[in-house]
């Protein structure tokens, strides 16, 4: 089994929350034994979504890939102005070029959806990348992990995730390892 983590957001920094977020993750899956690989979208190359291009970017080969490739997948992105960051949706609608695989998109992937925002809004964000998930032929999660930034990290230890996030991440990664062991 696979798994591949989609951090949507545009920090570089590993201290970042999208990457303590995304190395948490993929240390909970080596853990119990799950090859991992963190797609972070700031490294990845991806150009703006064009199909009248004469050939498919290399970087959108490689990206498409690896998400064709993983059994299960964790969005992970923040909030920005009641929605996932345009970038994130940009690289997503470039699942289009595997149209035409048989089958198609991403059918019957599993994902599960993390999302953070300043405030208490991140299920919006959650929404977002659900309807594009089930639009891509994938079935998400019956558990998602909406986080309030105030709270996702230790008070004594910005560098620690809080025990409560740690629990729900654990529970959708036993979830979504599960169902793909079974």
């Amino acid at each position: 089994m696979k798994a591949l983590i989609f951090n949507g957001a545009l920090e570089r920094r590993q201290e970042s929350t999208s990457g303590k977020l995304s190395q948490y993750v993929s240390e909970q899956l080596s853990q119990v034994g799950i090859a991992n690989t963190i797609f972070n979208l700031a490294d990845s190359g991806i150009p703006l979504f064009d199909l009248s291009l004469n050939r498919v970017p290399n970087a959108v080969k490689i990206m498409n890939n690896l998400f064709l490739e993983a059994d299960i997948h964790f969005w992970l992105s923040p909030l920005y102005h009641g929605s996932i960051p345009g970038v994130m949706k940009n690289c997503l609608d470039w699942l289009e070029i595997s149209a035409q695989n048989k089958p198609a998109y991403l059918t019957d992937k599993h994902i599960g959806l993390v999302c953070w925002a300043d405030g208490v809004q991140a299920l919006q964000g959650i929404n977002a990348m659900d309807a594009i998930a089930k639009s891509l032929r994938a079935w998400t999660l019956p558990f998602s992990v909406p986080m309030m930034k105030s709270t996702l990290f230790e008070a004594d230890n910005q560098n620690v995730i809080s025990s409560v996030y740690k629990c729900k991440l654990d529970l959708m990664i036993e979830i979504a390892t599960k169902k793909n062991r079974a």
